[in-house]
């Protein structure tokens, strides 16, 4: 087996994927750059509010980008409640904290914002997403009192709305020509992604961009889901089948990808849905809590090197790719790598996928730091 060549990809997928990557497939015009903010905030305590507002000045002001307006808040919920990193809570590991999501909301609503809207695919379930975070052990309640007119919803099903929203990727797609999502990511005026620093098994890392996974509903790309139109009685499990995998197409009422002859492995397959979800449905405020998170995977349930760490880091921009180019930097990666080099050792890089469809750049030589340098924030996630 070549030594960069994952287990249970085959040779020929292996170099399939390898030339996919290196081919131009899209225009080849340099793609967009934006500042991004980078601060020290060593606990979830009083700092973390004002911390967050001198990070959201620094990009231009959160009125610029909010006043009037309906914000929809991706946050990062990902796997069970019960599923912990030893004894540390999941807000502490691998959940978004709530007192980050309270300071955006609330901070929001001091800018004017008109609605906000607090949104996630709550880990295997059609549950609402208030009874979800009861399980967890938190209480919705000053989430959704933290600005006036928050709202909630689990977006694995089509919950409050009508119909589902299709959104197009430019250039047809590295996998899929378009994403469908809950009625909420097209009623929103404003996207933010507020995502956890983490290490990723089949994306290398897990930021703004990875985050926006969860936004795909269940009942359409579900292991459950239904052959034909979105089944809501079958929003639970993974996206193991449709999307890691390539077992089989998503519900008919999406588009089927774009090429099934195309390799069916999770690190081929996964870097691209990111990329492909992150053009389609592009994010306007990309926020990545770093006070406290795991190293070693996104979640419990990855083996080896977990642990808990505190790197006291706050990240945020106007745009997904530099943020994340920027905060895997920060976790002592090198944004510019490919497949064969960390975090990116067995898969392809979302980052660069995802800057060929245009979203934005990876290069840091492009990227206005705001705020505390990089140098100064790295927090080495491999020791």
């Amino acid at each position: 087996m070549h030594r960069h060549m994952a287990p249970g990809i085959s040779r020929r997928h292996f170099f399939a994927a390898a030339s996919a990557t290196a081919l131009p497939l899209f225009a080849a015009a340099p793609a967009p750059a934006a500042p991004v903010s980078i601060a020290r905030c060593p606990d979830y305590g009083t700092a973390l509010t004002p911390t967050l507002k001198t990070m959201f000045d620094q990009l231009g002001g959160l009125g610029r980008l909010v006043a009037g307006k309906t914000v929809g808040i991706k946050i990062n919920l990902t796997g069970s409640p019960r599923q912990r990193l030893g004894n540390t809570p999941a807000e502490l590991a691998q959940y978004t904290h709530p007192a980050v999501v309270g300071s955006v909301v609330r901070l929001m609503g001091q800018a004017g914002a008109r609605r906000i809207r607090i949104l996630e695919g709550c880990f295997a379930c059609d549950d609402p997403m208030e009874e979800f975070l009861i399980e967890v052990g938190w209480d919705p309640s000053p989430l959704l009192n933290a600005a006036t007119m928050v709202d909630m919803e689990n977006t694995n099903t089509l919950g409050k709305g009508r119909k589902y929203a299709r959104f197009k990727t430019p250039n047809g797609g590295h996998i899929f020509p378009s994403i469908m999502m809950n009625h909420s990511y097209e009623e929103v005026d404003v996207l933010v992604s507020l995502a956890k620093l983490k290490e990723h098994a089949t994306c290398g890392v897990t930021l703004s961009m990875k985050n926006m996974f969860g936004a795909t509903p269940l009942t359409i790309y579900g292991d459950h889901a239904g052959k034909d139109d979105a089944d809501e009685a079958t929003a639970r499990g993974g996206r193991g089948t449709i999307m890691h995998a390539g077992a089989r197409q998503p519900a008919a009422i999406a588009e089927p990808e774009r090429d099934p002859r195309s390799p069916r492995e999770d690190k081929y397959r996964m870097p691209r849905i990111v990329a492909d979800i992150a053009a389609a449905r592009p994010i306007h405020l990309a926020i990545i809590d770093g006070i406290s998170t795991m190293t070693g995977g996104e979640g419990p349930w990855n083996g080896g090197r977990l642990r808990a760490v505190n790197p006291g880091i706050l990240i945020a921009g106007t745009n997904a790719v530099c943020t994340d180019a920027v905060g895997t930097a920060v976790m002592g990666f090198d944004p510019m790598a490919d497949r064969g080099t960390p975090p990116f050792e067995y898969c392809d890089s979302s980052l660069k996928l995802a800057e060929m469809h245009g979203v934005g750049t990876r290069d840091l030589s492009r990227i206005e730091i705001a705020g505390l340098p990089i140098k100064d924030a790295v927090f080495k996630f491999r020791v």
